[in-house]
């Protein structure tokens, strides 16, 4: 399972994405791809998301059982405390 948070990103990627995911509400998409199309459409959000914010949750094999990825998002930010994935608010 893949969920990705777009804010303030081209429409053109937004548009791009909804191929691959189904976009609920405005600027959440997920749904069930394979690791490599998650991360090629990941590399494409990154190159394409200009001044935008972007945040990535996919399953994996860890103790929580996901993973995230955070791009230019300003005010939070992942921390690993012992193998644990924490989000602390950056002030």
């Amino acid at each position: 399972m893949v969920v990705l948070l777009v804010r303030s990103v081209p429409r053109g990627l937004r548009g791009e994405l909804t191929r691959w995911l189904l976009e609920p509400r405005a600027g959440v998409f997920v749904g069930d791809v394979s690791a490599l199309v998650r991360d090629k459409l990941w590399e494409k959000v990154c190159a394409e998301c200009k001044e935008g914010e972007a945040i990535l949750a996919h399953n994996t094999d860890n103790e929580q059982g996901f993973a995230l990825r955070f791009w230019h998002v300003q005010d939070k930010e992942v921390v690993d405390y012992e193998g644990l994935w924490l989000i602390r608010t950056v002030a």
